[in-house]
């Protein structure tokens, strides 16, 4: 019973979640036929998407490609299931980070809905944009703030910036 009651007070642990669904993950791995680097690369992109969408908050950054490159060399010369094993866990302990937010991110998502907010209120009185008024503030803005949030990611992998 106690143990039941501190779950519900805290939810499950990251640590025993992350460990629950890379013991599922790592058992879909071995069963699929992964016969080249592409099926590999596949399946370690598959790992990630799968963690990222399964634990809430907390997201991991997928390593380069150089890296899971050299996984795979080592990974195909293992000899047996457990070697293989241990060299996939070895190269997520290793290079698997925690995603972080930078600062632009975090700006634009604080400054965003009250500018689309303010925006929308001075777009009502434009004749000209008369449909803006039929658009709900609660559709409004979120769209806005995704919108937003997706242009600063994407100018910030188009131009390469290095403290991303």
């Amino acid at each position: 019973m106690g143990l039941a009651m501190s779950l519900m007070g805290k939810g499950l642990p990251t640590t025993q979640m992350l460990s629950l669904v890379m013991g599922t993950l790592e058992r879909q791995f071995i069963d699929k036929k992964i016969e080249s680097f592409e099926d590999f690369h596949m399946a370690i992109l598959h790992i990630f998407s799968t963690v990222n969408s399964a634990l809430p908050g907390k997201h991991y950054d997928v390593p380069s490609r150089e890296d899971v490159q050299a996984c795979f060399g080592e990974w195909k010369t293992a000899t047996d299931e457990l070697e293989k094993k241990e060299v996939l866990v070895q190269f997520i302990k290793e290079k698997v980070n925690l995603s972080k937010l930078d600062n632009s991110t975090l700006i634009t998502g604080i400054i965003t809905p009250p500018a689309a907010m303010a925006a929308k209120r001075a777009g009502e009185s434009v004749p000209q944009l008369k449909l803006i008024k039929a658009i709900p503030d609660v559709i409004f803005v979120p769209s806005a703030t995704v919108l937003a949030l997706v242009s600063v990611k994407l100018t910030r992998k188009m131009f390469g910036d290095a403290s991303s």
